[in-house]
């Protein structure tokens, strides 16, 4: 049997569908009974509703380890997909007590139960600092501590260091590095906003760029990944690197609204995170747009995905033609 953390966000609910789909026995954690509706929606996206109830929904905590202790029975695989994904200053102490210690949590309870393989959903957040004399960012760039990081991708790194470790003690593990991820179902939260910013009218673009990939590839690199005999490996996982105002456009044109049209320079984006940060902090509510999200706007770094279509062979989508299926299946819905 197969164990998936995270299932109730974007990876972990595709993936649930995809292993359900192809015959896999599943146990899935989420935390909270609300959430479950929201993955329903998403079968329903896809008009798969009735292998909801095929799957195994166990209510655990991965921070909580008595919660964990009747999870882990009778199970072989385990994908590790659960993870709070925020740039908020004031998420920090959640962020490591989530990402670190939660993984820490399911590396020892897989040692414990004699898991097979275990494969970890990271971040390209995670991945090393170019050098001066390096312009694109593999699996072997190294970390550099002395440089500025968010807590969120300090948060990864360190959910890493403990797979490495359940390694070390004798666990097969393999780690996947996304880009950022699209895809239906999710577009009240993380990297799915941006298409309900978009339909609202977002009238501002910057000029860097990053990663994108398929929540679909991402789903099948990381079912490749679990059955080959690979360990102790890292791969990122992208489709392409693309400017932010290409991906923004791409939208805006399958939604069939207008493309943000305003160029917002590097000190008007400092100036907003600085006003949101005050505001924040006068009425007590979420940082909307933080320092490191305004930064990494205008950050162009490159990663390579030579590495996964070398070993895997591994056809990854283009974006381009991606995004008009997903803003399909979810406009069918009215869901945005």
């Amino acid at each position: 049997m197969v164990l998936i953390t995270g299932a109730t966000g974007l990876v972990g609910s595709h993936l649930a569908l995809h292993l359900i789909e192809n015959g896999e026995s599943v146990r899935a954690i989420y935390r909270n009974p609300a959430s479950l509706s929201k993955i329903k929606s998403l079968f329903q996206l896809y008009k798969k509703e009735n292998l909801f109830e095929k799957i195994e929904w166990i209510q655990a905590d991965i921070t909580d380890v008595p919660s964990l202790e009747r999870t882990f029975d009778n199970i072989d695989y385990v994908y590790h997909c659960a993870a709070l994904i925020s740039f908020d200053p004031k998420d920090e102490i959640n962020l490591r007590k989530i990402n670190i210690e939660g993984t820490a949590n399911i590396v020892n309870f897989s040692l414990v139960h004699n898991i097979k393989k275990l494969c970890f959903v990271s971040s390209i957040a995670a991945l090393g600092d170019l050098k001066e004399s390096e312009n694109i960012v593999n699996e072997e760039t190294e970390w550099n501590p002395e440089k500025p990081h968010s807590d969120y991708a300090i948060s990864k790194y360190g959910a890493e260091m403990e797979i490495w470790r359940g390694q070390q003690e004798g666990l097969q593990v393999g780690v996947i590095n996304p880009g950022v991820i699209l895809g239906p179902g999710f577009w009240d939260n993380g990297s799915g906003e941006v298409f309900r910013a978009v339909a609202k009218g977002l009238p501002f673009y910057t000029d860097g760029s990053t990663g994108f990939v398929a929540v679909s590839d991402v789903v099948a690199f990381l079912v490749q990944l679990m059955k080959s005999e690979i360990n102790g490996d890292r791969f990122i996982v992208i489709s392409e690197n693309i400017p932010f105002r290409e991906t923004l456009n791409t939208i805006a044109d399958g939604l069939k609204v207008k493309r943000p049209r305003l160029y917002a320079p590097f000190w008007l984006t400092e100036l907003a995170w600085r006003v949101d940060w005050l505001l924040s902090n006068v009425f007590g509510q979420k940082t909307k747009f933080s320092k490191d999200t305004a930064r990494a706007s205008h950050a162009s770094v490159l990663y390579s995905n030579e590495k996964a279509k070398k070993i895997f062979r591994f056809p990854f989508q283009e974006i381009k033609t991606y995004i008009p299926k997903v803003i399909v299946l979810q406009t069918q819905s009215q869901k945005y």
